[in-house]
């Protein structure tokens, strides 16, 4: 058995129809202010209903550059459905299921044919291929801008690639997805480190109007406990990353190192924690344990995976923290030493995960003038135009910025940047026409 097989399953076309024609398509509806990006759901959910798949899709598109990736991993249950008029009486229409299936149906039945605008109104480097990445290269590309990204690891799509399971989001999913974006003209060089193979002054002496950086956050957030620089102690995004190097044949399994039999706990409580404790029963650990310092009220991670995790064997302490970590010979541990409510207790252990949050990395702004950071370093942004750093013409956005904290919520955002892109360099134009015409 595929234990990393998709753990969701799709709709048949009888059960979408038949689900979409539930839709009370409300006056003012609740839905699409529940969603961060306004996705018109009753809307391409009207023309689902009737069978007119192309039409669904294209009003998705006009909003979202990755529905089969947003179908799958967004919160629906705090965002859309969580705000559906049929939410109280527990019946809410399944609007996340819903997009899946229409994305789906589309890039199997090949449906979408999207017209590419010529590329005349200006060129966008983009830095980094994660969500707020590829949202501003499919929203910059279809209003008639050549974009170019630049991504360190040898495949596009970043977190959505090597951060998030299979079970919850196949990589060919990603890929399918990258690919319609591809095919906007979008180019993509791969291999290619920012800050060490060129430098954002070499990007703007290759011609680019504008440079985007949506590197995300790369570098782990560590605890100061006792113990947490031995070997037996991985960071969580570095497990994820692992996991899928092996699956896509990259790396040795023995080089994934959490599994086999392993005694795994996991510190966090948010989506990434419940992720690595999923993957680490999945990688054939015995006993998997997340330890959350608050209650189960307070984690943000969402109910619905929590509930998976539960039901796979994944246990929860509440209200517990890690105050010691003694390991053991080579790469394991010993034991680790918990204060829990009912008193302090020593646990055997062979893999602690961290789960606790990441910063992002330095490596564009040292190797860049004029990009100022908070004391965290994030980097600082303005409001107009949205999103462009103290330096004239370097914009950023999604994690590397400090506000979002979902897939959704760095769309949300990368597509208020693409806004402010799109006003600096129509500006910057204008004025270049101007002051031409007037030599």
């Amino acid at each position: 058995m595929d234990t990393f097989k998709e753990v969701s399953e799709n709709y048949t076309l009888p059960e979408a129809i038949r689900e979409a024609q539930r839709c009370l398509h409300c006056k003012v509806p609740g839905c699409k202010k529940g969603c961060p990006i306004s996705n018109d759901i009753p809307q391409w959910i009207a023309e689902l209903a009737k069978g007119n798949f192309g039409n669904a899709m294209s009003i998705i598109n006009s909003r979202s550059n990755l529905p089969a990736v947003c179908s799958r991993v967004c919160g629906h249950e705090r965002q859309c459905e969580g705000n559906c008029a049929l939410r109280k009486s527990g019946k809410h229409i399944n609007i996340g299921k819903l997009e899946r299936f229409v994305a789906d149906f589309d890039s199997d039945a090949g449906l979408s044919h999207e017209a590419i605008p010529e590329k005349s109104r200006g060129s966008v480097a983009v830095i980094g291929s994660g969500p707020a990445g590829l949202t501003i290269a499919g929203d910059l590309a279809r209003q008639g801008f050549r974009v170019e990204i630049f991504e360190m690891e040898p495949e596009p799509g970043g977190v959505l690639m090597f951060g998030i399971p299979e079970y919850r989001l196949p990589k060919e999913v990603v890929r399918r997805e990258i690919k319609k974006i591809e095919n906007l003209g979008v180019q993509f060089h791969l291999n290619t480190t920012i800050g060490r193979d060129f430098t954002v002054d070499d990007l703007f002496a290759e011609g680019f109007d504008a440079i985007f950086i949506g590197t995300g956050t790369g570098k782990p957030k560590k605890l100061s406990i006792p113990g947490a620089n031995h070997a037996g102690v991985r960071q969580a995004i570095w497990f994820l990353r692992r996991v899928s190097l092996f699956q896509s044949g990259s790396i040795d399994r023995k080089e994934v190192v959490v599994g086999n039999g392993d005694k795994v706990a996991v510190i966090g409580c948010g989506n990434t924690a419940i992720d690595a404790a999923r993957t680490a029963i999945r990688m054939g650990s015995s006993e998997v344990t997340v330890i959350y310092h608050r209650t189960i009220n307070e984690m943000s991670a969402l109910r619905a995976e929590y509930d998976d995790a539960v039901a796979e064997g994944v246990k929860f302490m509440w209200q517990s923290s890690v105050v010691n970590i003694e390991g053991a010979e080579g790469n394991r541990l010993k034991q680790i030493t918990v204060d829990t409510p009912d008193g302090q207790i020593t646990m055997p252990l062979d893999r602690l995960i961290m789960a606790v949050g990441s910063a992002p990395a330095s490596r564009i702004v040292s190797t860049t003038d004029g990009i100022s950071v908070d004391g965290k370093g994030y980097v600082l942004t303005r409001e107009n135009p949205y999103g462009m750093t103290s330096r004239k013409g370097v914009f950023a956005g999604g994690d590397v910025t400090n506000r979002p904290a979902t897939v959704v919520h760095a769309m949300q955002d990368a597509k208020l940047v693409a806004e402010g892109i799109v006003k600096y360099i129509d500006a910057v134009k204008l004025m270049e026409s101007i002051s031409r015409d007037s030599l």
